[in-house]
C-alpha cells in the first residue's frame, strides 16, 4: 500500500462519529480529533510530495493533515487559487490560510484576489487583510478597508463577516488615529453585539474588543 493509503487508513481508525456531528453544526465535514492530526503531521515531517497525494483525495481530514506537512513555497499563486476554491469546510479553510497561504510567497497577491469575492474565499482574503493590518500595515489604505466594513460587513454572510469584523478591531487597536471611527463604525453595525462570551473571554462585538485590548495593552506600558 502507498504511504496515502496508510495515512487514508489510520485517519478512518480516529473517526468519532460523536465528534463529526459536533463538527458538522459548524459546516466542517470531519469527525478526527485535530490534536490527533497534529501528531501525525508531527510525526511525518515535511512531505510535500505526500501532502499533495492527501489533498487529492478530497477527504477533509487528510486535506488538514496536508496543510501541515506540504512546502508553502513550492505552490504557485494559480495552485492556491485552485485548491482554495475547493475547500468547503471553514475549518480546513482556515487552516489552509495559516498553514500554507500565510508562510506562502503569494500572499499579498491572493489577498487582492480573494478578498471582494463571496463565502470562503471572501474569509481568506480578509484574514490575510487582518495579517497585514496587524504586521505590516505600511501602504494599506485604512480609511478605504472601513468604507468597505462599514458598506458590506452587516449583510455579508457570517463565514466572512468573521474576518471582516476582526479586521474592523485590530484597525482600531492598533491604528489609534482610526480608533474612534472603527468603534463608531460597530456602534452602527451592532455586529455580534450579542454573541455570548465564555467567562474571561473578550466579547468579538467591536467596539468592547477593541476598548479591552487597548486596555490591556495601555496596562503594559
Amino acid at each position: 500500500m502507498s504511504a496515502a493509503t496508510d495515512i487514508l487508513a489510520e485517519l478512518a481508525r480516529l473517526e468519532d462519529p460523536k465528534l463529526r456531528a459536533a463538527n458538522a453544526e459548524r459546516g466542517d465535514d470531519h469527525g478526527v480529533n485535530l490534536s490527533a492530526v497534529r501528531a501525525i503531521a508531527k510525526r511525518l515531517k515535511i512531505r510535500h510530495e505526500l501532502a499533495g497525494e492527501l489533498w487529492a483525495t478530497g477527504d477533509t481530514a487528510a486535506r488538514l493533515l496536508a496543510t501541515l506537512i506540504a512546502r508553502p513555497k513550492a505552490f504557485s499563486a494559480d495552485e492556491l487559487d485552485a485548491m482554495i476554491r475547493d475547500i468547503g469546510a471553514p475549518k480546513l479553510l482556515d487552516w489552509f490560510v495559516t498553514n500554507i497561504v500565510k508562510p506562502g510567497s503569494h500572499a499579498e497577491e491572493l489577498r487582492l484576489r480573494w478578498k471582494d469575492e463571496a463565502g470562503l474565499v471572501g474569509r481568506a482574503g480578509w484574514s490575510l487583510t487582518t495579517e497585514r493590518v496587524v504586521k505590516n500595515p505600511d501602504g494599506l489604505d485604512l480609511d478605504g478597508l472601513l468604507d468597505e466594513i462599514e458598506a458590506q460587513m452587516k449583510d455579508t454572510p457570517e463565514a466572512k463577516q468573521w474576518p471582516m469584523n476582526h479586521c474592523l478591531a485590530e484597525i482600531g487597536i492598533r491604528h489609534p488615529a482610526y480608533r474612534a471611527r472603527a468603534i463608531g463604525i460597530g456602534e452602527r453595525l451592532e455586529v455580534l453585539i450579542d454573541y455570548p462570551a465564555s467567562p474571561g473571554c473578550t466579547p468579538p462585538y467591536a467596539p468592547i474588543w477593541i476598548a479591552e485590548m487597548v486596555r490591556r495593552r495601555e496596562a503594559l506600558t
